[in-house]
């Protein structure tokens, strides 16, 4: 991923040098495992223990002749040790993709807890936002037409809980990525005690595979891409109605803009929802990765390496671009511009059409058959749609050339817009337990 959405604390994460710590510390107490068990010198761990890792430019040197990562390392490792003779020990019964997907399965773990804290906010943001908007009224719109009215606080729960479920998706994912292995060639454990992976894996916060070939079934990291997936697009979702609602036709959401900040390099009157649409953008990137990595699941029997190139691009880009787009949409949540005036002003503009549906159900009520009551509704809905009548005046025109007379206070209670929404009570409670 590119540096400008790249985040201090998930870049680490993903950096070669962290990679390489990782990578000492898995052999490291893999030693330290075999000395206890007296397969290899009590002598060598001091000197691999004290032995810095190597840096990543010195590791890129050796493997631009050797041609394989592992070996690059494990030699340039060697060149720190003192005395280097000890080094010999390091990476004993091990092939390379018990040391890879190990320290890997610690990597995503330790992504995951970023994006998990990160996604921890963005619920509280969004639970916060809803409870503050349970009063503003809005027009409710389906297919982008306006349909009743509703509030806009209802539409944020909404995703308040969308939010909250897919954080919980990469909660559990982390448990299906926190896997390593320490099996050998092909995990037969031909030249390594299952001792030594027992011991391991709980130090490093890891479980052991259940089964393993030469490699970890790719099936928990392409969970955690798929739940990484839906976090985004939830993200997108919030981000896509902000854009709709900052459309200069609506105006009733706007993104903060600071002092100094400028929307168009022609334009200056220009206010431009371009974290929202950034936010947009990045969702798919994450959710590209889902199919790419979804597809190191099957391989050719023990291993082959065609999902190692996939994974290399594919995970550090999704874990940072989510962990971005997350940061981004708490950041829009938090400084959201609603302007309450404007969505109330906006439930007139069709001249009290989205009471339709409550108009129907008193007409029905006061005995009218559903087809008479829906196509006077409808007639009287086509005269305001085309001619701007006030809707409560074609009703009554309609009903007088019927001659099926309307109840008057059948109508009242049919354009309060209170009416709509009085049973969101219990939405709101649930939302305002949301952690």
């Amino acid at each position: 991923m590119i540096e400008r959405y790249t985040l201090p604390e998930m870049g680490q994460v993903w950096s070669d040098a962290h990679k390489y710590e990782l990578w000492c510390r898995v052999e490291t107490l893999v030693l330290e495992a075999h000395a206890r068990a007296g397969t290899v010198p009590a002598s060598a761990v001091g000197p691999v223990r004290s032995a810095p890792p190597p840096n990543p430019e010195a590791v890129a040197a050796i493997e631009a002749v050797t041609e394989h990562d592992v070996i690059a390392f494990l030699t340039a490792w060697a060149d720190n040790t003192e005395p280097r003779s000890a080094a010999a020990y390091v990476h004993y019964g091990m092939t390379s993709s018990d040391l890879l997907d190990t320290a890997l399965a610690v990597q995503l773990a330790e992504a995951t807890d970023i994006i998990v804290t990160k996604a921890d906010r963005l619920v509280a943001a969004l639970r916060d936002h809803a409870l503050a908007h349970r009063n503003t009224l809005r027009s409710g719109r389906t297919h982008g037409v306006h349909a009743e009215p509703d509030l806009w606080g209802h539409r944020v729960a909404d995703f308040a809980f969308a939010a909250a479920r897919s954080r919980d998706r990469v909660r559990r994912a982390r448990e299906a990525v926190a896997v390593g292995k320490l099996s050998g060639p092909v995990g037969s454990y031909s030249n390594i005690d299952p001792a030594i992976e027992a011991e391991v894996m709980p130090a490093l916060g890891l479980r052991a595979a259940d089964a393993a070939t030469q490699v970890v079934m790719r099936d928990g990291i392409a969970e955690w891409v798929s739940a990484l997936a839906v976090l985004a697009t939830v993200c997108e979702a919030v981000a896509l109605e902000v854009r709709h609602g900052q459309r200069t036709e609506v105006r009733e959401l706007a993104e903060p803009f600071r002092s100094g900040q400028k929307g168009s390099s022609s334009m200056p009157h220009k206010k431009n929802p371009i974290r929202s649409e950034r936010i947009c953008g990045l969702a798919r990137v994450v959710r590209s990765y889902v199919t790419p990595v979804t597809e190191g699941i099957p391989l050719w029997h023990e291993r082959d390496i065609s999902h190692s190139s996939v994974e290399r691009i594919a995970l550090p880009d999704a874990a940072i671009a989510t962990d971005y787009l997350v940061h981004l949409t708490t950041g829009l949540v938090e400084g959201l511009v609603v302007d309450a005036a404007r969505m109330r002003a906006n439930m007139d503009l069709t001249n009290g059409l989205l009471y339709s549906s409550g108009v129907l159900l008193e007409l029905v009520s006061s005995g009218m058959s559903r087809e008479d009551a829906y196509a006077l509704v409808q007639a009287a809905a086509m005269d305001t749609w085309d001619n701007q009548t006030p809707f409560r005046d074609a009703l009554l025109a309609q009903g007088k050339s019927r001659n099926m007379a309307i109840d008057e206070l059948a109508l009242d209670r049919a354009f309060d817009a209170e009416r709509y929404v009085g049973r969101l009570g219990g939405v709101f409670d649930r939302v305002s337990r949301l952690t």
